[in-house]
Order: C-alpha cells, then sequence, then structure tokens
C-alpha cells in the first residue's frame, strides 16, 4: 500500500477524544472540564475595567448564548472576530479560572467541527503571526490543566489544519510531550498520551519524535508498572510508528518486541491485547529486510508470543481483526522456527537482553563453529555481551554473559585481545566480587580462560609434550 494511502487512514482514525469516548469521560482533565463549563464568568467586569475591548465582548457573549446551526452561523460571519476574541482573551486575562474556561470552550468548538481550525490558522495567516506561539506560551504556565487543555488545542491544530506544525515549534511540543510523559505522578498522563496518539498518526510528527529519542521513552514507560489504559494508548503509539519501516528498526534496538511480550501474557483486556498483535503483525508485513523480519520473528518466539497467541486461539473474541492477526502471527513464527538456525536464536537471544541457559549456551559444538560469527558487524554482539555485563541486574543475565565471553576467549585465536579492547575483561573481574555466588562462579570461570595467553596453543603445546614423552619412553623400551 503506498505510504500516501496509508498517512490517509492513520489520519481519518477516530481521535477518541470526544466527549462520548469512555476515557476522555473518566480522565482527570475531562472532570475537571465539566465542572469548568458551569462556570459562570463575569465578562462585564472584563469589559469596564477595559482587559477586553466592545468586540470581544459582544463576540463571547453572543457566542456562549448560541448553540447548533445558530452558532454554525456566527462562526461562518465572523471567522475572523472568533479567531481575534479567543487570541485576545488568552493574551490579555491572567486569571487562571477565566483561562481555563476560554480553552475549554475553545476546545469544545474544534471538536464540535474539526474543519474550525482553519479560522485560527487564516487569521494568524492574515495578521503574518506565528499560530503557535500563543499557545506553546501556556504551556508553561503552573497550572496543570492550562497545561494540558492548551496541549489538545495544539494536537487538533497541528493535525487537523492544512499547513502542518514544523520547525522548533514542533520540536519544542514533542518535546513537551515526552518530558510530561516521563513526569512521576502526572495525573494528566492519559491527556499526554491520547495528545501523541494524534500526533504521531501524521508521517512527518513520527520521524521527528522517532528522532529526539521518542522509542526509547515510550520502551521505558511501558516496562514500567502502568495501568492498562496507558499500555493501550502508548502501544497504540508504537502502532502508527510501524507504518514506517525505517523506525521498526529502532523498536529492535529498544527491545520492543520483549517489552510488549511481557504485557501480552499478563493482559487481561482485549484492546491492549488487540494493539499489541497488530504491532506485532506490523514488524512482520512492513520492513522490506527479510533479515529484519526473520530477526522480528525469532525475537517473538523468544519472547514466548508463540504459546501466548496458543492461548488466545482458545479464547472466543467478538473482534474479528484480533482472529485475523492470531493467524497471521502464528502462521509466520512457526514457519521462522522451521528455518531457524542455533546461531540465529543465539543472536535473537542476546538483542533481546535477556539470557538464559538455553542449550546453545553449553553446547561446545556451537561454540566451535560459530566463535567466529561473533566477531561479525564490528563486533556487534560482543559489544551487547559487554553492555550486558556492565548495565543488567539480573543475576541469571550476568552469569550467562560472563560464561559466553569465557567460551568466546576459549575457541577464539584473539578471543582475549577483542574482549580486552571492548572493556570485557574489566567488566568480568568486577563480577568476582559479586553478592551471587553464580554469577562469582562463572565470572572466576571466564577470568581463568582470559588469563591464558591463547587457549588452543597452550593445548597444542600439552599435547606436543604428552607426545615426545611417549616417543622417549617407546625409545627406552627399545
Amino acid at each position: 500500500m503506498p505510504d500516501s494511502k496509508i498517512n490517509s487512514i492513520l489520519m481519518k482514525l477516530p481521535d477518541e477524544t470526544g466527549k462520548g469516548d469512555v476515557m476522555a469521560a473518566t480522565s482527570v482533565l475531562q472532570q475537571r472540564a465539566n465542572e469548568i463549563r458551569n462556570n459562570s464568568i463575569n465578562w462585564q467586569s472584563y469589559l469596564q475595567s477595559q482587559m477586553i475591548g466592545d468586540d470581544d465582548y459582544r463576540f463571547i457573549t453572543e457566542f456562549l448564548s448560541s448553540d447548533g446551526s445558530k452558532r454554525d452561523t456566527l462562526l461562518q460571519d465572523q471567522r475572523a472576530q472568533c479567531a481575534k476574541t479567543f487570541l485576545s482573551l488568552l493574551e490579555h486575562i491572567s486569571k487562571d479560572q477565566t483561562v481555563q474556561y476560554i480553552l475549554t470552550i475553545m476546545d469544545d468548538m474544534l471538536q464540535e467541527d474539526m474543519n474550525r481550525v482553519e479560522i485560527i490558522r487564516e487569521y494568524a495567516k492574515k495578521k503574518r503571526e506565528n499560530v503557535w506561539s500563543p499557545f506553546l506560551n501556556l504551556l508553561n504556565r503552573p497550572d496543570g490543566f492550562i497545561q494540558n487543555m492548551t496541549s489538545r488545542i495544539i494536537a487538533k491544530l497541528a493535525c487537523w489544519s492544512r499547513d502542518p506544525m514544523d520547525g522548533s515549534d514542533l520540536t519544542f511540543y514533542l518535546t513537551w510531550l515526552k518530558d510530561q510523559l516521563q513526569t512521576p505522578a502526572n495525573e494528566y498522563v492519559q491527556t499526554t498520551a491520547r495528545c501523541l496518539q494524534m500526533m504521531l498518526r501524521n508521517e512527518k510528527y513520527r520521524l521527528v519524535f522517532a528522532g529526539m529519542e521518542g522509542v526509547s521513552v515510550l520502551a521505558n514507560i511501558l516496562s514500567g508498572r502502568i495501568n492498562f489504559q496507558i499500555q493501550y494508548q502508548l502501544a497504540f503509539c508504537l502502532w502508527v510508528m510501524t507504518f514506517s519501516p525505517q523506525l521498526v528498526e529502532q523498536m529492535n534496538k529498544h527491545k520492543i518486541i520483549p517489552i510488549l511480550g511481557d504485557i501480552l501474557n499478563d493482559s487481561v483486556k482485549d484492546k491492549v491485547t488487540r494493539i499489541i498483535l497488530a504491532v506485532f503483525r506490523n514488524m512482520i508485513e512492513k520492513p522490506e529486510d527479510p533479515a529484519m523480519v526473520k530477526e522480528n520473528c525469532v525475537a517473538m518466539v523468544q519472547a514466548k508470543v508463540l504459546k501466548q497467541l496458543s492461548i488466545l486461539q482458545q479464547h472466543k473474541f467478538d473482534d474479528e481483526d484480533i482472529m485475523a492477526d492470531i493467524e497471521f502471527l502464528t502462521e509466520k513464527l512457526q514457519a521462522s522456527i522451521q528455518d531457524l538456525s542455533s546461531f540465529d536464536e543465539y543472536s535473537t537471544e542476546i538483542k533481546s537482553g535477556r539470557l538464559e541457559w538455553s542449550p546453545v549456551h553449553k553446547s561446545e559444538r556451537f561454540w566451535r563453529e560459530n566463535a567466529a560469527r561473533l566477531t561479525e558487524k564490528n563486533y556487534e554482539l560482543l559489544k551487547m555481551l559487554v553492555h550486558l555485563l556492565e548495565t543488567s541486574r539480573d543475576t541469571l543475565v550476568l552469569a550467562v554473559a560472563s560464561y559466553d565471553i569465557g567460551e568466546f576467549v576459549r575457541h577464539y585465536p584473539r578471543g582475549k585481545s577483542i574482549i580486552e579492547q571492548l572493556g570485557g575483561k574489566q567488566m568480568v573481574m568486577q563480577l568476582l566480587a559479586h553478592e551471587d555466588p553464580n554469577v562469582r562462579y562463572e565470572a572466576l570461570l571466564a577470568v581463568q580462560k582470559l588469563m591464558v595467553h591463547n587457549w588452543f596453543v597452550i593445548i597444542d603445546k600439552i599435547i606436543a609434550f604428552d607426545l615426545m614423552n611417549m616417543y622417549f619412553l617407546f625409545l627406552n623400551r627399545c
């Protein structure tokens, strides 16, 4: 399917930000918005104090007293005045309660008809003003409601307007969303995630977000303890990102498959299951590189996705898409197993960062045949092993990685110098003081192998020495 058609489909997805949406109705932002709509603002006092002009007073009072077709007519007849009034009120009124109200009714106006974003855009263009500045400035206000209702408006303008957001404005907004996602105990995190869901449906926006380590942020949050709603929303973000094949490689780098695999195994919500299966399907369907497709399939098998699929097949889902994805993934993963070499299995396990005592680690034949392959792609797998030794807190991972370092040194002629060059020797020696006895034991074995100058030379010398002794014994007997 052409990229333009894919983007068109994504942009037409339901926003799930309307007042009828279950999430929206229960989010902190919408609960407070419902309260704020019932507030009564004394616009007359603002007029008398000359904080607003006569034209702004007339428009806002008429706007608030109208609804339905009458409001449509008002907005069609006074498009420029509408934009001027809302922007003027936001500029000249500083009281939090009033700003909250203005933003809420403005967001409602846009939600009623997405084409109304052009009212704001056209006015800014006519005035040669930056349409984003008034709203981006409000993101710096200390009030959380003002920040997040403004964020909703920005997302609507950026996604529904004919002129997309770009440059430093786009970078600022996406950075703000990313920071809000990572803010501890953020009560508006559902709203932040919802805005990101809207933004990432746009190809340009998701490439910029990925360029600022957005995938890493999503991976870190999904790895933590979060509720199912945030799991769904952030998995949705990953799903739309998989429509850009070049971003799938970033997802592999940040171990998205094992992270989502864990969530899938524990999921009790159909919506979470559905979106994760959709991510996995795209990670097989969208990449153009067959090697990447194969790597993703193997990673899913190692994340126990195939086992979970067999369990899901026993369930009865009303959603036909779930069943179709289950069948597709089951077929692809089973096919990948048939063509799986021991090195493929080992490589994928290393890249997942989740080492365990699978058969390949203790296989003498595996190391004899494949030790040299660990030096491929500029020592990619060896660097990953050393990185695990440095960063992992999992005792099983540390023990297996230490063992693998030792086996590589034992089976590859220049293994010792390569491991020293990559900093592996230092990492292994530090583990000699680890609190876990199994880690200490495997680290000790690895150090012993590292201390031998050349394992195979030593073995050859031992064999030569034994043969010489046998020869002299033979001569003596003769």
